[in-house]
């Protein structure tokens, strides 16, 4: 029963979490009018460009990942950590937070690359990736804060307006979040608790977590760190220029908004679906954009970059699959 009990938590509550979001947010916005601006509204040549973007970040992750993999002396191809990223994008969709244990199991499977030292080296990734995030994070707060004065003095904002933040819904919406977060973070940290039980595990983890020490080339690791968080907000500042009422908020703009959107998909739903919509369109409405544009804007985008991480894996399956038989 308690087994059957965390299951639930850990694969219904994230699609639950971000369904409940998606919906509130989307609860009075006409999809049809959403459908007609894909259509004839949006530049579509700005839009695959942007996907570009979307197909080089997995695929430094991929290139950055071998790296690591090399000190533990696992003889992997790029193109086989390439696929396996790619198949992790798209197993994270249907259960966030497994594609990582995807693909140290692909590759521990087919390749025999020691589970526990796999996942040692894709928990070094994260740190950095935490790292990176939390540098960048403060950086953009930093050049933003007379932006943020400025919207304060010029809209008035009063303690009226603080105590409407107290009673809007979108407050419930976060502190709903949050709650999913912790409840989820309770769940994995006791199933690690049991795994780090079984002898050879914590050895096996703490040599991929070691294994940036032994990285060959740093400054190329570090090139690769630097081109997957350009990739992301590429992937996500080009598609700016999809629409006329976001073509012209910069690139100041931009970033605030990524790394609003970065923080919410940290909620762990598909794709961050629900809090990354939440997050974009509450900023983007900071900049000036309407609710109604703002809406349409995380809709399509985040559908649409979803839709190219479905396709990618699709291909890292087939592309997997093909060099292994043969």
């Amino acid at each position: 029963m308690k087994r059957l009990f965390r299951n639930t938590l850990h694969y219904v509550l994230p699609l639950l979490l971000g369904a409940f979001v998606f919906y509130w947010v989307y609860r009075d916005f006409d999809f049809r009018e959403a459908w007609n601006a894909m259509l004839y509204e949006m530049d579509w040549g700005w839009m695959l460009f942007s996907l570009v973007f979307g197909i080089l970040a997995p695929l430094f992750r991929g290139l950055r990942w071998k790296q690591l993999l090399e000190p533990i002396k696992a003889d992997v191809q790029s193109l086989d950590c390439i696929d396996a990223v790619y198949l992790t994008y798209a197993a994270n969709l249907i259960v966030p937070r497994a594609g990582e244990v995807t693909r140290c199991g692909l590759l521990s499977h087919n390749d025999d690359v020691p589970f526990a030292q796999a996942v040692g080296t894709v928990v070094t990734e994260r740190l950095i990736d935490v790292l990176t995030m939390l540098v960048f994070s403060a950086l953009v707060f930093l050049l933003q804060i007379p932006v943020f004065l400025d919207f304060f003095r010029t809209t008035g904002t009063k303690m009226e307006s603080i105590q409407h933040l107290l009673t809007t819904p979108w407050t419930y919406v976060t502190l709903f979040c949050i709650i999913g977060i912790m409840v989820l973070l309770h769940v994995l940290l006791r199933r690690l608790s049991i795994y780090n039980k079984v002898r050879g595990v914590v050895s096996g983890m703490r040599e991929g977590l070691l294994s940036l020490r032994d990285v060959k080339n740093k400054p190329l690791f570090w090139l690769y760190t630097i081109l997957i968080w350009m990739s992301y907000f590429l992937h996500f500042y080009v598609a700016f220029h999809c629409f006329g009422f976001s073509e012209n908020l910069g690139v100041m703009a931009a970033l605030v908004m990524f790394v609003a959107g970065t923080f919410a998909v940290i909620v762990p739903t598909p794709n961050g679906a629900g809090p990354w919509h939440f997050a974009v369109i509450t900023m983007m409405m900071l900049y000036g954009v309407s609710a109604h544009d703002a809406s349409t804007f995380a809709l399509l985008v985040h559908g649409i970059q979803t839709l190219l991480v479905v396709l990618l894996g699709i291909y890292g399956w087939m592309s997997y699959s093909i060099r292994k038989t043969t």
